[in-house]
């Protein structure tokens, strides 16, 4: 069965009711009609429309045959059943917009905390280790890990063997093939491995610090992290202290 809109229905049987009936006799429906149509313009119809169309079908009943109670309780729960959707859709809005505030508290309170961000930078600062992760869902019989500098030059390469099916945790300590130590700045890290006998680029992420926060017009939550990158809240998949 087809979806009625009662309110519509409504309206278009009162117009249907009125352009029947000769217009030198006015009749309840061609009263609430014309108040409609005076009051809107139009025949479609909100909560105000509905209170002048029930109110002006009142006023002008029959005296000697009134609405039957049947049919007066039927309208009074179509005004109930508007009522209730444009409330519901009120608080729904009001609940969206207490929701985004609270999102906004939230994602401020890891300022200053590390997040592991896929094929984020890898920041060298001081000589300090950089630590990493590569995701390998299906485990890998060897892995190879290159690091470039900023220039896209290629300033060091790290093997491992077999791995199981986890994030392969590693750290990279700053120096170059050659044991030199690289000054400090911004490095890559890409990974290859051979994982059931395929050739595979898994997916590295690096330790980032949140330095910032914005939200979007779609209400989504953007993070700033140290390295001049904006990831997805939604992306975050670890936060440490």
């Amino acid at each position: 069965m087809a979806n009625l809109d009662p309110l519509q229905s409504s309206a278009l049987t009162n117009t249907a009711w009125a352009s029947s009936v000769p217009s030198s006799i006015k009749t309840t429906a061609g009263a609430a009609q014309a108040a409609l149509t005076a009051n809107t313009g139009q025949s479609t119809m909100g909560r105000s429309d509905f209170l002048t169309l029930f109110t002006t079908q009142l006023k002008n009943q029959d005296p000697t045959d009134p609405v039957k109670n049947e049919a007066f309780v039927a309208q009074l729960a179509q005004f109930s059943q508007l009522e209730a959707t444009t409330n519901m859709a009120s608080s729904m809005g009001d609940f969206t917009t207490s929701m985004s505030s609270n999102q906004i508290t939230a994602s401020a309170a890891l300022i200053g905390t590390k997040v592991s961000v896929a094929d984020g930078p890898a920041i060298l600062a001081n000589g300090q280790p950089v630590p990493a992760s590569i995701a390998l869902p299906n485990g890998a019989e060897g892995v190879q890990l290159q690091v470039y500098d900023a220039k896209g030059i290629l300033v060091s390469t790290q093997t491992a063997g077999a791995q199981t099916a986890a994030d392969m945790l590693f750290s990279w300590n700053g120096k170059d093939d050659a044991g030199n130590a690289l000054p400090n700045g911004n490095y890559r890290f890409v990974a290859k491995a051979v994982s059931q006998g395929k050739n595979t680029t898994p997916t590295v992420s690096t330790m980032a610090t949140v330095i910032g926060v914005s939200q979007q017009a779609d209400k989504s939550m953007l993070l700033q992290v140290t390295g001049g990158k904006s990831i997805k809240l939604s992306d975050v998949t670890k936060v440490y202290g």
